[in-house]
């Protein structure tokens, strides 16, 4: 007599691995957004740490060589020069937050939110709405969903001589 498997002991094995990859593979995929939302939402921290960082150290920002700048003071930023993160800050391929020029007199640094797939969720998140209400000028993070917005990051305080 041989021993082996039967045909619908076979079967049956191969059903319950179907089930287990029907529910696993949909918590596989939400993982992975999760680990970018949080990869995402760390690196628009760090970003304006490390803004806030060199303002703080240097008195100004690090201007873009060759930039001039307007007569309102607006002027092209080297922002690699001051962070590490990649501006602008993108979850897969949409972009979240969008750095533009500066303004070495009042210490600001113009941000384009954006929202719209994963950008959604990660501006929702407690610690980011903080971040958005700087930036859109609101005294105090809404509880609903941030909306896409331009405004400005300010730095340090008005009036201060660096010498």
């Amino acid at each position: 007599m041989k021993k082996g498997f039967t045909m619908i002991e076979l079967i049956f094995v191969i059903v319950i691995l179907g089930i287990l990859a029907a529910v696993a593979i949909p918590r596989l995929a939400a993982t992975r957004d999760d680990a970018e939302i949080a990869k995402v939402a760390t690196n628009i921290q760090t970003l304006v740490s490390d803004l806030g960082s060199y303002y703080t150290s240097q008195g100004k920002f690090k201007e873009a060589s060759g930039a001039t700048a307007t007569a309102a003071g607006e002027v092209t930023a080297d922002f690699a020069q001051m962070t590490n993160v990649p501006n602008p800050v993108k979850a897969k391929n949409e972009e979240c937050l969008n750095l533009g020029t500066v303004n070495n007199k009042n210490g600001t640094v113009v941000a384009d939110i954006k929202v719209g797939g994963l950008c959604q969720s990660v501006w929702n998140l407690p610690s980011m709405r903080s971040i958005a209400a700087l930036i859109t000028g609101t005294t105090t993070a809404s509880t609903s969903n941030v909306a896409a917005a331009n405004g400005k990051l300010k730095f340090g305080g008005t009036g201060i001589k660096w010498e």
